[in-house]
């Protein structure tokens, strides 16, 4: 039996078939790795997925969508009669996706057994022949998909039928709070846009084309070239997080295992961590009693489902491990709130959980950046949305304007930008 978690698996600092094959090294006769084997039968498996990049680069400088498939290649190299794949396309390109899927028909076909543990209905339809639904650790159904639609399924995995998918609260933003100006970093070109007030603003565009990365320099986690960002009328610097977090912008990162959360501690140390300040005596010792009222009112305004705040947040879910992470950026009282990837590997009730505290966080006046895949959710949440492609801007739209088939055509830089004068 062999499985594909939905948290990465491997080790950064070995190249990507010392992955693969890590205890299962090929040897020669003399008892020494034969490296010329192991990296061909390395690169053999990545053809297998349309992977074209050499088997002797180092996993950690790979993209996180890559990383995944590199974790999928190593199932595959055990040829196990049995495969579990939980949440395999969470970070995949639709390219890598499809894939994904031609080889789990062909491993199907050689009468290998799937066990496909996702959360994105378009995919369990394409893929699977049956599905069997879980809530709240307990059984609910076993259906044939054929039989099924997706209200239905989703009616089985929340309890309830799930009206409104995307819950966009319809509300005028104010002034503008935060402008971007010819922005430039590692992968970032002369990027340029503004934030209002109260406003959500959407960041779609293809894996790599500089989302997170433009996030990441207005943070301040890359570093700037040139470009200016002025929040309520004053130019900041943002030379690192630190600087970012003291001029009220949060950044919520894409990677909760490696950049959110620090899995061996307690869902207390991590929601108040970045907070700390708060809850400091002049001495530097901590008022305890003032950090465990605070967390305990984020637990209850987030629905984090723990048996206690001293659980340690790496046996949470993962919609409740990102709901103590997004409460972490908010207990730092921010001005400006990016969300990267914020639904990735949660399930479609937390998800909506999450839509509807981010209309809260808007109709407090927050201004809210929200970075996503999937092009239903920018869609759907966001009261104006840019497009990155290649590092640059390739697109600005108003709620209005916005559709998939225009965002698509932006994303891959067929659609100049559209004049919102």
């Amino acid at each position: 039996i062999g499985i594909i978690h939905q948290e990465l698996n491997l080790i950064p600092q070995l190249t990507i078939a010392e992955n693969i094959f890590l205890g299962r090294e090929f040897v020669n006769r003399f008892g020494k790795i034969d490296w010329k084997q192991m990296y061909a039968e390395a690169d053999k498996l990545l053809a297998k997925l349309n992977l074209r990049f050499n088997s002797q680069k180092l996993v950690g400088d790979l993209s996180i969508g890559d990383q995944q498939m590199v974790e999928i290649a190593k199932v595959l190299s055990f040829e196990s009669k049995v495969i579990i794949m939980e949440e395999p396309t969470d970070a995949l390109t639709d390219t890598e996706t499809e894939s994904l899927f031609r080889v789990i028909r062909e491993l199907k076909s050689q009468g290998r057994g799937i066990v496909y543990i996702s959360h994105r209905m378009k995919e369990i339809f394409e893929i699977c022949d049956d599905v069997t639904v879980f809530r709240d650790g307990q059984f609910i159904a076993e259906r044939e998909v054929a039989s099924l639609d997706e209200d239905r399924l989703i009616e089985m995995m929340v309890g309830r039928k799930l009206e409104d998918q995307y819950p966009h609260l319809d509300k005028a933003p104010g002034a503008v709070r935060l402008k971007v100006d010819n922005l430039c970093g590692p992968g970032v070109e002369n990027v340029t846009f503004t934030l209002r007030q109260g406003e959500i603003l959407g960041v779609a565009g293809l894996m790599g084309a500089g989302r997170t990365e433009l996030m990441k320099v207005l943070y301040g986690a890359l570093p700037r070239s040139s470009g200016s960002v002025t929040l309520d009328g004053h130019e900041v610097v943002t030379r690192s997080p630190q600087d970012g977090l003291a001029n009220g912008i949060v950044y919520i990162s894409e990677d909760r295992k490696r950049d959110g959360l620090v899995l061996g501690m307690s869902v207390k140390e991590n929601m108040s961590l970045t907070a700390l300040r708060y809850f400091s005596r002049v001495g530097g010792s901590l008022k305890h009693k003032d950090e465990q009222q605070a967390v305990s009112d984020f637990i209850r305004l987030f629905n984090v489902k723990t048996p206690s705040m001293e659980q340690a947040i790496g046996l949470l879910s993962g919609g409740n491990q990102q709901k103590v992470a997004i409460a972490r950026g908010l207990m730092t009282r921010p001005k400006v709130l990016i969300l990267d990837e914020p639904t990735r590997g949660v399930d479609v009730g937390a998800k909506k959980e999450i839509y509807q505290l981010i209309n809260q966080f808007k109709a407090d006046g927050l201004s809210i950046i929200l970075v996503s895949s999937e092009m239903p959710e920018v869609l759907g949440m966001s009261d104006r949305i840019i497009v990155m492609h290649e590092g640059h801007l390739g697109g600005e739209f108003t709620r209005e304007q916005a559709t998939q088939e225009v965002l698509m055509a932006a994303a891959v830089g067929k659609l100049n930008r559209v004049n919102q004068e």
